[in-house]
C-alpha cells in the first residue's frame, strides 16, 4: 500500500533531521506529491523549515481522475492535502498527514490516514526505534511547533 507523506509530517520528521525513519518505516511504498513539495519548498523560502533534496522519496504526477478529484478536495484543504488524498483515494492508498481539515475529509471519502504519532508509534513496533527515543523526538517536534494532542507516546503502545 502507498504512503503519501503530507507536508506537516514531513516537516516534522525533517526539522528534527529525521527523515531517513520514514524510509525505513514505508520503504519503497513511500512517496508524495509534486503539490506537497511546492509547499514544502515555499516553507523554506519562508524560514520554516530546512531545505532538502527529495531524491530520496517518489514524487508522484496525479493522472487526469486524480487531478479532477483533487479540485473538488480544495474545497476543503489545501493543495497538498487534496493531491495526497486524490492518489491515495485512487490508489488504495493511506496519507501521512495531521492536517485536520484533511484528517476529516479522508474519514469522509474512506482514506485510510495516519500522522506523526501513528509514524512514531510504528517505528516503535518494527523495532526502528525504542519508546524513550521516539518520546525524544516527539519532544523536539513539540519544540519545533508541532501540535501534538500528546505530550508522550506511552498511552498510544498497546
Amino acid at each position: 500500500m502507498i504512503a503519501l507523506l503530507d507536508n506537516t509530517v514531513l516537516s516534522n520528521f525533517a526539522l528534527v533531521k529525521r527523515l531517513p525513519l520514514l524510509v525505513q518505516v514505508f520503504g519503497k511504498h513511500l512517496a508524495t506529491t509534486p503539490y506537497v513539495v511546492q509547499e514544502y519548498e515555499d516553507g523554506v523560502r519562508r524560514g520554516r523549515v530546512p531545505p532538502i533534496s527529495f531524491d530520496w522519496i517518489a514524487v508522484l504526477p496525479l493522472t487526469r481522475d486524480e487531478l479532477t478529484q483533487m479540485t473538488h478536495l480544495q474545497q476543503q484543504v489545501d493543495a497538498g492535502e487534496a493531491s495526497c488524498l486524490a492518489v491515495a483515494l485512487g490508489r488504495q492508498g493511506i496519507v501521512l498527514s495531521d492536517d485536520r481539515n484533511a484528517r476529516q475529509v479522508a474519514g469522509q471519502i474512506g482514506v485510510a490516514i495516519s500522522g506523526t504519532l501513528g509514524v512514531l508509534v510504528r517505528l516503535i513496533k518494527v523495532g526502528v526505534l525504542s519508546l524513550e527515543e521516539a518520546n525524544r523526538l516527539l519532544a523536539q517536534m513539540i519544540v519545533y511547533g508541532y501540535r501534538s494532542p500528546v505530550e508522550t507516546l506511552e498511552q498510544l503502545i498497546k
